[in-house]
């Protein structure tokens, strides 16, 4: 298959993963509604907010690498909730956030969501694979009981 056109069939992949991200995300935050009930909006949406991903997001993570790292990457959510903010304010008539909290739980869905279907429908270059392992023994393998004892 040629290169470019699987790039763009996994650009298209992730734009409706991410639309049904923003969709579910508007169905379960209160704070969080389109104006018109069609699917342009929810479309345009998730279209505005890759592209934000893709540009403003790495340069709001460079500037914030310290709290990213005191918090140990929670503060990825704050990221995500602003730039949720952020599209709103760009969309304002037809897409609206009401309150930072919203926008936290908003972001905190569409992650959720767009992660789970992305690493289920194979988007992402990340793979989850569950292995059994016998249980650790007792033993050391190079031990075979002779050897020193400290009596105290």
């Amino acid at each position: 298959m040629d290169p470019r056109l699987k790039q763009s069939l996994r650009f298209l992949q992730s734009w409706l993963i991410n639309t049904l991200a923003v969709l579910v995300a508007v169905q379960v935050v209160k704070g969080i509604h389109f104006r018109d009930p069609g699917l342009l909006a929810p479309v345009l949406t998730a279209l505005v907010l890759g592209i934000l991903n893709a540009f403003i997001r790495p340069i709001l993570v460079v500037f914030a690498l310290p709290l990213l790292i005191l918090t140990l990457g929670l503060f990825m959510l704050v990221i995500n909730a602003l730039m949720l903010c952020f599209v709103s304010w760009l969309m304002h008539p037809y897409f609206q956030v009401n309150t930072f909290g919203a926008a936290l739980l908003g972001a905190l869905i569409i992650s959720l969501i767009s992660g789970a279907l992305n690493i289920l429908t194979g988007n992402t270059k990340t793979r989850v694979s569950f292995q059994r392992r016998p249980p650790p023994s007792d033993k050391r393998p190079d031990d075979d009981g002779n050897g020193p004892v400290i009596d105290v």
